[in-house]
């Protein structure tokens, strides 16, 4: 089959892509042939799509407007799921995005006359620049312990999470010291037969109001890791844990109570290396996700550190590549300020090839 061409490739239709593909848009890129955004779920949402159906509207901690449309009012106790996504699907109607999905990207590599290849499950398209914005949800980290493999028990991870039902009468050990970690927490504890709270490094529970000086804060320690060429910390693992009133109340029941990290998982359960151990049916790894970015391998994009080495949204290795929703615009705002830098900076690229054209 033939490539397709276009002058921009989208890779993602989570906030950051629908607002790569909105700035795109707006500043006279052709849908279809001047960009396309490739999305690899059978329907708009993102990662939202995929979130447990307990997380309501209330529970979430700030969601900011796509550029040009308000997030709708909803009930608070409507599942989140559902009001992002059809939220996203409105967005993309509303801006005539070309959403093709679902489209997985298996390669992108570098063609001789200078274009971009991008090799998918549904044929190749070429392009002129990629802006990638395939965040982190279908990358689950998972920790190396010893004895994980014989463990009798169950082990699930927060993208595998549904609800607590499949906890009851359960014994649960809950690793991660996360804001998914506390909710879940806070979920699965009224019907577990007990709950164990095990995080690597002290919780960073922070009782202040969060200004937008902290969030810029937060954002600057995250871009100085990424300009370094180190992979990123999270947004959310620089800001810290709010003490919420469900936090408050979480603490004095005594769900809260973390242990240090364990040394090694048995059959039966974990243990550490003073004698202690515990007793668990069930393992939940709240322990995060990493960058979804093995189909950028073969551009060889990745510095000595071990991340990618960045200025702004453009990756320093390749000028023709923007990362958006990792790093500092791992966020939701920070996703939105992100496609509109990469799109100025891929209209001067675009600009200057042309005039050496």
């Amino acid at each position: 089959m033939d490539a397709r061409s276009v002058d921009v490739m989208v890779i993602g239709a989570g906030q950051a892509g629908l607002s790569a593909g909105y700035h795109l848009h707006r500043t006279g890129f052709t849908p279809g042939t001047g960009f396309v955004i490739l999305d690899a779920d059978d329907g708009p949402g993102g990662a939202w799509r995929h979130r447990w159906p307990t997380l309501t509207v209330d529970r979430v901690h700030g969601f900011h407007d796509l550029p040009a449309m308000p997030f709708p009012a909803a009930a608070p106790q409507r599942r989140a799921s559902e009001v992002v996504s059809g939220y996203f699907s409105a967005y993309e109607q509303e801006f005539d995005l070309p959403v093709v999905r679902p489209v997985r990207v298996e390669a992108v590599t570098s063609l001789p006359d200078g274009r971009l290849e991008v090799r998918t499950d549904r044929g190749r398209w070429t392009a002129r620049a990629l802006i990638n914005a395939t965040g982190t949800w279908s990358r689950p980290f998972w920790p190396h312990y010893p004895g994980r493999a014989e463990f009798r028990g169950r082990q699930l991870h927060t993208a595998d999470y549904r609800g607590p039902e499949e906890f009851t009468d359960q014994r649960v050990v809950v690793v991660g010291a996360g804001t998914s970690a506390v909710q879940l927490l806070g979920e699965i504890s009224p019907v577990a037969a007990n709950t164990t709270w095990v995080t690597r490094r002290p919780p960073d529970f922070r009782d202040i109001d969060f200004t937008p000086e902290h969030g810029r804060a937060a954002v600057a320690l995250v871009d100085a890791r990424v300009r370094a060429g180190r992979p990123p910390s999270s947004v959310v693992g620089v800001t810290g844990l709010p003490v919420t009133p469900e936090v408050r109340r979480l603490r004095a029941q005594g769900v809260l109570d973390r242990l240090p990290m364990f040394e090694r998982i048995t059959p039966d359960g974990v243990a550490w290396s003073d004698g202690r151990f515990v007793g668990a049916d069930m393992i939940l790894w709240c322990t995060g996700f990493r960058a979804a970015l093995d189909h950028l391998a073969p551009l060889h994009l990745r510095a000595a550190g071990g991340g990618i080495e960045m200025d702004g949204t453009r990756v320093i290795a390749d000028e023709r590549i923007h990362l958006i929703g990792y790093g500092p615009s791992a966020s939701t705002v920070g996703a939105n300020r992100a496609g509109r830098a990469a799109v100025t900076e891929i209209r001067a690229l675009l600009a200057r090839a042309a005039v050496l054209d």
